[in-house]
Formats: structure tokens, C-alpha cells, sequence
């Protein structure tokens, strides 16, 4: 299927074979991502080592492709998401496997944490690019759909996982997993782009620049080379002196000279490029919501990320179940943040709804929701906070849908690239803050306190970026300058 040009979002038709193979390409890559904390007591038995050593491969896994998801935006951008989606089911497959044989947690940390967290970033940037080009009108529910299928892969891997552990072992449960993600290479397969990506175009470019160029070059002439007599006779042989050699000479010098002048056109092509993109970036930077926006999202990742990694370990450390139960936290966890995606994805279509709004909402109740924890006394309170907890935090689903506002949709993958780099870096560094914690308080009841009141403040930021005051101050500051201006017309004019 060749890539075809259009400057309208079809909001249906192909779009929804996107939808589709996008929502299954995230149920295989973040289902076991979301589904580590299954893995959590496991790799705490078999290495021996403290929480918050081990609780870096869960938080890398989940953290490390959205921080680095600036330089995944501009892969899909360049590349176009299906060659980055055909390496990332090689990346994920080939971590996963790998983890198999790991002698110890730092070992883990590479090979599962980052690996599979790079790869699952890859396919993160690709899924979401291609359904924001196919969508403008049902973005919302097109989003809401897509990542979904992060929350049932990882309602359904935590139940497999558990099963698999308890048929083969931890090691054939991690190869069986990795084997299943190599799935990623064929939802590739239907991903056609709307825009043919930015790499070929400027091949092409290249390519006709050459194709004018390489004629204005002077044709070689042919080289003859007479016989040298050995008798030293003056027969007719190619010297310095002879014109066929200054002819050959002054070919080579203008091919170098073809050659260097190619070469600087792409550096300077480069460094446009490069100041093009750190000017957009300032300028995002520079706008008040968006920057309290990435406040607040850091402030989410940091508090409410932990839950998904230390909720079975929270109910085994405070007696409340002895081993994970059928339907782990994490299941209950995951399908309720997909419910809450498709949910709140359909109420953003809603025009009379501010998105911000609405967001900020999500954020005040998953704050209030981690607040609430450590008071839990039974196992079905746990289990009633995991599905507030759940549904709240399915505002990730609307997360492109309101940098789609503030950014505009051609420059959506920078601006959601840099949102998602103070998302990761809030999940990275999220669950080693519980566990140490744990390992020094020997309780969850103090993080949980630090994580939601974290949520709460980011919620706060947002609130005062977002209050009346900032529109009345900006329009009175140009009135006046208007009035400025003016008067300075007057004066000039009477001069």
C-alpha cells in the first residue's frame, strides 16, 4: 500500500483499520509493561535484592520510551510508523527473551526495563501519530480506542502471567511473552501514512537536485594511451603536457567539487532542521498552559504510576491476601484505566465540555483516590480504589487530544513529544521514590501520602494556568499597548 497526500482527516473509512491494528499493537507491547507488577514479587524472591533496586525495571519499562519519545516523534515523522513499528516488535520480542537468562537485577534492567521500554515507546509515538492523522472530528473516541489496548493487554497478560508462572516458571513465562510480541511486525502491515514521510521526500529532493546538477558536469573524454616504444622512440604517450590528461584532471576536481557542495547542502539542510525544531520547542515553552501541563503530568506520572508496580505487594505486606489472587489489583488496575480511556475519550468529543477541565477533574480524583490506601483495611477496599484509581488515570487517552488544542495538528508530534518526556520521566522515577520508601520506613503509608499529594499539586498548577485572570491581564496588556501605539501615530504626525 503506497503512502497517499491529503491535507483533510478522513475520520473513518482505513481510519478504523488504523484504529484496529494500532489498539493491538499497544495490547502487545504495554500489555506485559502493564502487567510487571505480577513479575514484581517474583524477581524480589529470586534475586533477594532491596524494593527500590527492583522497582527500576518496572518504572524503565514504563518511563524510559515516553521520555524518550522527542527522538520517537521524529523517527515517525522521518521514517513513517511502519518500518519504526517493525523494529520496535524486534526490540520488544528480542528484551523479553533476553530477560529470560538475566543472572540479576541490574542485568534485568537493561534487557527488560530498557529494551522493552524503548520498544514500547516506539510503537507508543507510532500508534498515536497515525490515528491523530486519520481522525479530527472522533480523535477523541479514535484515541480512547487505541489506547485501550494497553489496559486489556495488561488485564490479560497479568492473568496469563500468573498462570504461565505457576505451569512452566518464570523463565518459559518470559519467552512465551516475548514469542507473542513478535505479533507487532505484522500490525505494521496495514499502517499506510497519509503523508508520504519527511525521509523520502528528501531522497527524492536529493535525488532530482542530482539528476539537474550531474549533466553541467563536462563528459570525460576518452583516454588514450599509446604503446611506449623500448628503444626510447618519440612515439605519441599520455604525459603532464598532454591536453587528454588536463582534460581527466579537471573532470576529477569538478566531481570533488560536486561532491563537497552536496555534502554542505546537507549540513546546512541539517542544522535548519535542528534550529527549526529548538525554535518550536521555545515557543511551546513559552506557553503558560502547556508548561503547567507538563508540570502536572510529571506530578501524575511521578504519584500515580507506583500503584500499577506495588499494588499486589501492598496487600501481601499488609496481610490482607497471601498470594495474588485470580484477578490480581493489576488486572483490575489496567481494564478500569481502559474503561476510563474510552469514557473520557467520548466526553472530550463533547463540545460544550472543556477538555482542560475535564482533565484537571481526573486529576483531583486519582490524588484523592492514593490518599485513600493507606487507610485501606481489607482486600475489597483495595480492590475498590484500584477501579477509582483505574478509571482516573484513563486521562492518558485524552492527553493528545488536548496537545492537539494547544499545539495545533502539524506540529502535534513535537509538542506531544515533549509532554510525554516529563510524562516518562515522572514514571521512571516514580516507583524507585516508593520503594525506598518502603526500605526505609518498612510501610507504603508515607509514599502513598508523598504520591498523592503529588497528584493533587500538579492538579493545583494546572488550576492557576488555567483561571480567567491570565485572558483579562493579556487582553488589557494589548489594549494598552494598542493605545501606546497610537498616541506615539499622534506625536509623530504633529512633528
Amino acid at each position: 500500500m503506497e503512502p497517499h497526500s491529503t491535507d483533510k482527516a478522513p475520520d473513518g473509512g482505513w481510519g478504523w483499520i488504523i484504529v484496529l491494528v494500532s489498539f493491538m499493537a499497544q495490547l502487545l507491547a504495554y500489555g506485559q509493561t502493564q502487567a510487571v507488577g505480577v513479575l514484581f514479587p517474583e524477581w524480589l524472591t529470586v534475586f533477594q535484592e532491596g524494593k527500590g533496586l527492583t522497582a527500576w525495571v518496572g518504572s524503565l519499562v514504563s518511563g524510559i520510551g515516553l521520555v524518550a519519545s522527542p527522538v520517537f516523534s521524529a523517527c515517525v515523522m522521518n521514517f513513517g510508523a511502519r518500518p519504526v513499528t517493525i523494529f520496535s516488535g524486534v526490540m520488544v520480542s528480542g528484551g523479553l527473551m533476553l530477560s529470560a537468562f538475566t543472572p540479576n537485577v541490574p542485568f534485568l534492567i537493561f534487557s527488560y526495563g530498557t529494551v522493552v521500554g524503548l520498544g514500547c515507546g516506539l510503537v507508543h509515538a507510532a500508534t498515536v501519530t497515525m490515528t491523530c492523522q486519520y481522525f479530527d472530528k472522533k480523535r477523541g473516541l479514535a484515541l480512547g480506542i487505541v489506547t485501550t489496548g494497553t489496559n486489556v493487554g495488561g488485564f490479560l497478560y497479568a492473568t496469563a502471567q500468573v498462570e504461565l508462572m505457576e505451569l512452566y516458571g518464570l523463565e518459559w513465562c518470559l519467552l512465551i511473552v516475548g514469542a507473542l510480541a513478535l505479533h507487532l511486525i505484522a500490525c505494521a502491515g496495514p499502517m499506510r501514512p497519509l503523508h508520504v514521510p519527511g525521509y523520502f521526500l528528501k531522497q527524492k529532493a536529493a535525488l532530482q537536485r542530482a539528476q539537474e546538477q550531474l549533466p553541467a558536469l563536462p563528459e570525460k573524454p576518452p583516454v588514450t594511451v599509446y604503446p611506449i616504444n623500448d628503444t626510447g622512440s618519440d612515439e605519441k604517450c599520455l604525459t603532464a603536457s598532454s591536453p587528454k590528461f588536463h582534460s581527466n584532471v579537471e573532470t576529477a576536481h569538478n566531481e570533488k567539487l560536486f561532491i563537497g557542495y552536496n555534502l554542505l547542502k546537507v549540513i546546512k539542510d541539517a542544522q535548519q532542521a535542528y534550529s527549526k525544531y529548538i525554535n518550536a520547542t521555545s515557543r511551546f515553552l513559552q506557553d503558560r498552559v502547556f508548561v503547567s501541563l507538563c508540570f502536572s503530568l510529571f506530578l501524575f506520572s511521578l504519584g500515580a504510576s507506583p500503584p500499577v508496580l506495588f499494588m499486589e505487594d501492598v496487600a501481601q505486606s499488609k496481610g490482607l491476601i497471601e498470594d495474588i489472587s485470580v484477578i490480581p489489583l493489576v488486572s483490575i488496575v489496567s481494564i478500569t484505566t481502559g474503561l476510563g480511556k474510552l469514557v473520557l475519550g467520548v466526553i472530550a468529543d463533547v463540545r460544550w465540555i472543556s477538555v482542560m477541565y475535564l482533565y484537571l477533574f481526573t486529576l483531583i480524583g486519582a490524588g484523592v483516590a492514593l490518599l485513600v490506601i493507606p487507610t485501606c483495611g481489607s482486600y475489597i477496599s483495595l480492590q475498590i480504589i484500584s477501579v477509582v484509581l483505574g478509571f482516573f488515570s484513563g486521562n492518558w487517552g485524552i492527553t493528545p487530544y488536548i496537545t492537539a488544542k494547544i499545539a495545533g495538528l502539524e506540529a502535534l508530534s513535537q509538542a506531544y513529544g515533549i509532554l510525554m518526556f516529563f510524562g516518562g520521566l515522572g514514571t521512571m522515577l516514580g516507583a524507585p521514590v516508593v520503594g525506598w520508601f518502603f526500605d526505609w520506613t518498612q510501610s507504603y503509608d508515607f509514599a502513598f501520602f508523598f504520591s498523592g499529594g503529588c497528584v493533587l499539586l500538579g492538579g493545583f498548577g494546572l488550576f492557576l494556568s488555567l483561571l480567567p485572570c491570565w485572558a483579562k491581564c493579556k487582553a488589557e496588556k494589548l489594549e494598552s499597548d494598542g493605545e501606546h501605539s497610537v498616541r506615539c501615530q499622534k506625536i509623530a504626525s504633529v512633528v
